[in-house]
């Protein structure tokens, strides 16, 4: 069974989005959740996690921030990927290879 089919994967709401720029000190696709959220995933910080939107897929950092709402995600550098639109977090399956893009 991957991690795709198996697991909490709920969706979780885009709340905010940071864009970067070459010369910025923190870079790179990253994602914010509560340590709740994360927990219930089974996903711990600074892990890299699949965020699926409607659009595409991409690996992040996990970042805890528990000041974000219930159900509520800050994403950084993920194209694709605008505020209240609806994401899910998903642990890596690292041992079965690249998954094909699934959103639902």
């Amino acid at each position: 069974m991957s991690s795709l089919s198996s697991g909490f994967h709920a969706p979780l709401q885009v709340v905010g989005y940071v864009g970067t720029r070459a010369g910025d000190e923190e870079r790179g696709p990253a994602v914010w959740m509560r340590e709740a959220e994360a927990k219930q995933r089974l996903l711990l910080e600074g892990e890299l996690v699949w965020v699926y939107g409607p659009r595409r897929q991409e690996l992040a950092t996990l970042i805890i921030d528990d000041s974000l709402p219930r159900g509520a995600v800050v994403v950084r550098d993920i194209a694709g990927i605008a505020p209240t639109e609806i994401v899910r977090v998903v642990k890596p399956d690292l041992d079965r290879g690249r998954q094909k893009e699934w959103y639902a």
